[in-house]
């Protein structure tokens, strides 16, 4: 299998007890197994809320270089600094130089195309992100211009939760712009819930539990099965959700 642009992440220090960080269970897994492999062209870390992945994502893309707010690695803006210190503790194996790359985080997006807009002032920037600012487009149209128009291939993309602001057919537009990609030699790390998004072909899923990380198939996942649940039968499900 051919090599990637992050082979692995190593966790190269003793994390302390009295941190929060100790407790979640992708730091117990990497004070087990001291490393996560990242094999494939497309990594999902899928779990419950509270289990680390958005937590885990966000310090491999500050090691990796990328602004903790998101953006490319030119980016250095800081509106709010709230990341945790997880990433001083990783290190990143990396095999080959990536030409290109973006960390895409749903909850500060709205920050990246500020800096987007303030930077268009100095030099013509916004011509890279489709020509409209990200800010005249709804949510949704603003994620997929800046796939579509910025990830130019040949890169590392880690995105933390992207399907946010898409609807289930532009997550299907989202998982054709992924494969067009990575056709064009490259890797994505992604932190998600949708179910839908899960479904690209041949990747690796980890799945965070309260107890555990482990690598699933797509139909293990717990989104899969609660969503197949609640949809072969939503009245029950409903039934036992909102009965008094």
């Amino acid at each position: 299998m051919e090599r990637k642009f992050i082979d692995s992440i190593i966790l190269n220090e003793n994390i302390d007890r009295d941190s929060y960080l100790y407790h979640l269970p992708i730091v117990k897994y990497l004070m087990k197994n001291k490393s996560l492999s990242l094999k494939n062209d497309v990594t999902f870390l899928v779990g419950e809320n509270g289990t680390g992945k958005s937590t885990l994502l966000e310090a491999i893309a500050i090691a990796y270089g990328f602004n903790a707010e998101g953006g490319t690695k030119n980016f250095n803006f800081s509106t709010n600094s709230t990341h945790s210190e997880l990433y001083n503790s990783l290190t990143i194996s990396k095999s080959k130089f990536a030409k290109d790359g973006f960390f895409l985080r749903a909850e500060s997006f709205y920050n990246v195309a500020t800096n987007i807009d303030e930077l268009d002032k100095e030099l013509p920037l916004l011509q890279s992100y489709g020509g409209i600012s990200l800010h005249k487009q709804s949510h949704g149209e603003s994620f997929l211009a800046l796939i579509q128009n910025r990830f130019l291939g040949n890169g590392i993309y880690i995105l933390d939760e992207p399907e946010a602001a898409l609807s289930p057919l532009r997550i299907l537009t989202l998982i054709a712009e992924i494969d067009r990609l990575v056709k064009n030699n490259s890797q994505f790390i992604i932190a998600t819930h949708s179910p839908i998004l899960m479904t690209f072909p041949n990747a690796c899923i980890y799945q965070f539990t309260e107890n555990q990380v482990e690598t699933v198939s797509y139909e293990q996942t717990e989104h899969y099965q609660l969503t197949k649940r609640y949809l072969e039968n939503p009245e029950q499900m409903l039934k036992y959700l909102l009965e008094d």
